[in-house]
Parts: C-alpha cells; structure tokens; sequence
C-alpha cells in the first residue's frame, strides 16, 4: 500500500502547485456541486459527501462565496453546467491497473481525452469492470511523519478507525469505512489531531512494483490524467522507487 500512499501524497503536493493556477478550484466546484445534486441536499451538516467537498475546498482557500455558489448551481437554485460521473478503467505500462474518476457535461470529449493520455503514454483504456475490482473506496487521513504514532494509534482505534499504518517514509494513515470517515476526523480533531490530508479515495487491496523506464512512462501516464480538466481523481496499484517519486514532488 505505501506505492498508492505516494502517489496519494505526489497528488496532494500537485494540488498545492495547481491551487495557485486555479486549476483544483475547477475540480473542487464540480464535486461541490455533484455532491449537493446528489449526495443529499445543500445543507453540508446532512450531506456527508458534500460536507468533505466543502472542507477540502476551504483548505485549498477556497471563498466561502464561491463554495455556497457552486452548492447553489447543484441544487438548481442557480443555473449552470449539467455535470455526472463516470469513472473510466485502463492498464499502464507493466499491466498497472488505473482508475479514473470524472466529472464531465460531455462523455465523448472526457473519453476522448482519457483514451489520447493512456495510449500517449503507453497504457490502453479497459472495459468497464476490468480493474475497478482491485479497488476499495477507503476513508484516508494522512498525519506526516514525526507525528506520535502512539497518541493518533489510540485516538484512532477509540475513534472506530479500521486500521492505522506507518508508511516507509515515516507518515501514518489512519484507514476508515467511507461511512465513518466523518465520525473519526471529528474524534481526531477533538484529540488535536488534524490531518495534513483527509479524503475517501480508491485502495487498491494488492500493489504492484514497478520500476525503469516502465516506472518512469506509469508516472508521466498518471500525472497526465491528472492534469485532465474532467478528472477529479485517479488512482493506480503501483509501487513506484523511492527515488522517482522524490523526484516528482
């Protein structure tokens, strides 16, 4: 699990580097408003999944303005873009299996430009169910390394948390069900224990290495689809080098 924890971390990082651009605002809006069409409502206090979309985009500093706006374009009290989601399934170099999660008003031009970053970059795109079974959706919090493993251990576990593990680099994840992922950011946060990253993503249950010029191609891939306008999220069972990765942060 530590590969997908990495490229976890590289996506973080990439984000800060984005937010100055704008670029992650476009990606938060769209879920804000996907969330509060269909998670449940406007009101972030009853929408869990919108309740997430809202934090991550107040800590991108993001404008309460422009949140409550998006929130608004979602329940129809404001008039905007159609969006939906759709999640496309393809191989890397090495077999590496990758999901990607969109938000798109136009399928033709999302899969279009998904398919032109797989076959770019040496991977193809799957049917759908090709990979998606090697991934479970997995609540994340992500504490840096030299934080007191004993003190987020015990506030994890009496949180309700499913598991806690220290990853190579030094961080440690604390891994929740999706469906009490809130309940233990809460119980952390009571414990003075805020995460530097807290998010529902895709776990892979199984990962798998890869290095060279394979290692080097599987980066440029996911960094590509990443740097698609219609992906909110991807994802990847790889296990990259310590040393490619440090280099791509």
């Amino acid at each position: 699990m530590a590969g997908h924890s990495k490229w976890a971390n590289i996506k973080h990082r990439k984000g800060v580097q984005d937010a100055r651009r704008g670029k992650i605002f476009t990606k938060l809006i769209r879920e804000i408003t996907i969330a509060a069409r269909m998670g449940g409502g406007g009101d972030p206090k009853l929408n869990p999944r919108l309740r997430a979309a809202v934090d991550k985009a107040l800590d991108a500093n993001m404008t309460r303005d422009t949140i409550e706006r998006a929130i608004k374009r979602g329940t129809g009290e404001l008039e905007g873009a159609q969006y939906e989601e759709v999640h496309y399934e393809g191989y890397g170099p090495a077999g590496v299996a990758i999901l990607v999660e969109c938000t798109t008003d136009n399928r033709t031009r999302t899969v279009g430009e998904v398919r032109h970053a797989f076959s770019r970059h040496g991977g193809n795109l799957g049917q759908d169910g090709s990979v998606a079974f090697l991934f479970t959706k997995t609540g994340v919090l992500v504490y840096p390394a030299g934080a007191s493993e004993d003190r987020i251990m015990e506030a994890a576990l009496e949180a309700g948390a499913d598991d806690v593990i220290t990853d190579q680099d030094g961080s440690i994840e604390v891994l929740t069900t999706p469906e009490a992922f809130h309940a233990v950011l809460e119980a952390m946060g009571k414990h003075g224990l805020k995460p530097e990253q807290a998010e529902i993503q895709q776990r892979a249950a199984t990962s798998a290495p890869v290095a060279g010029v394979d290692a080097e191609n599987l980066l440029k891939l996911l960094e590509a689809l990443d740097d698609l306008d219609d992906v909110q999220s991807v994802y990847s069972n790889a296990d990259l080098p310590d040393a490619l990765l440090k280099q791509a942060s």
